[in-house]
């Protein structure tokens, strides 16, 4: 009878310790106790896609971090509970088979892993979805270690070198700068003139692999004007952490007069956006359609 009641009180521990951590680690998350934790630490997001990325980030954590607080009180439980004392002499009662047990741990994670995946394929399909007519389209260019923006519709560029950025204020100034309207739709039409890329805007939330080969579009709608910052998140070489560019999202009139500045400048017409490992392989254009329409 003692053992029982020993074993009773302990439990009755472990579960209070349990709870109160549980409780004390989802508060801020389900309390909302400030904007950086309501979404998931992620940067704060420039388009009207954010939403959507955020709920998935947000609530696989709060999902996994529920079973884990199960898992680790079940763990601490056990280890308090069922602790060998002094007066126990032998083994305990082994049990070989306990099916409603096998049955639980072996359908609850296939139910898990099929909601994860249900709602990850959802949105990664809306995310990808490049059906309607966007505003404005910007063929992203990826070389070795900078960035070209074609400007399809405008038949404007912009034509990057790599940044050398010494640590010397106004080194970022130097960094392609890719310029968007507010609350237009774009879309980014992805190529790579030499190895894989990945192009990347955290503030977008965001990002797609550059194939050699092969063109990779998403869209977004920009809501907020602002400066970001933009890089490559695929390792590409030696100076894959300077691969780096600027973006601006401005209103319509400030769009309209850059667009007009590098054309005066005299960029009109299309970089060249093909394979391009100059003599080890020929170049090549890879074709974007000019009819808005196409997709």
């Amino acid at each position: 009878m003692r053992r029982h009641d020993d074993s009773s009180r302990a439990a009755s521990r472990v579960r209070a310790v349990v709870g109160a951590g549980t409780l004390l680690v989802l508060t801020p998350l389900l309390g909302g106790c400030s904007e950086a934790v309501t979404r998931g630490f992620l940067p704060r997001g420039a388009t009207t896609s954010t939403e959507r990325i955020e709920n998935l980030w947000v609530w696989s954590w709060i999902a996994a971090l529920v079973v884990g607080c199960i898992v680790w009180g079940l763990t601490i439980y056990c280890m308090v509970a069922f602790r060998r004392k002094k007066s126990d002499t032998g083994y305990p009662a082994q049990l070989r088979y306990n099916v409603p047990i096998e049955i639980f741990y072996t359908v609850v994670p296939i139910l898990m892993v099929g909601v994860l995946f249900y709602y990850t394929a959802r949105d990664e399909a809306a995310l990808l979805d490049t059906s309607a007519k966007p505003d404005v389209r910007v063929n992203v260019v990826g070389k070795q270690w900078s960035w070209d923006f074609n400007y399809v519709d405008a038949n404007t560029y912009v034509d990057g070198v790599q940044g050398n950025l010494n640590g010397k204020p106004g080194a970022e100034a130097a960094l392609p700068t890719l310029v968007l309207p507010v609350h237009k739709r774009v879309e980014f039409i992805l190529t790579t003139r030499d190895v894989i890329h990945s192009f990347w805007v955290p503030a977008f939330q965001q990002k797609l692999d550059m194939i050699p080969g092969r063109v990779n579009k998403f869209q977004v709608k920009t809501d907020r004007e602002g400066t970001y910052k933009g890089k490559c998140a695929e390792l590409c070489g030696a100076y894959h952490s300077q691969m780096l560019f600027n973006v601006k999202v401005v209103s319509q009139a400030e769009y309209d007069k850059f667009i007009a500045d590098q054309k005066a400048r005299g960029k009109v017409g299309q970089l060249a956006n093909g394979l391009n490992r100059e003599k080890i392989e020929p170049a090549q254009q890879t074709l974007i359609p000019t009819s808005q329409g196409s997709n």
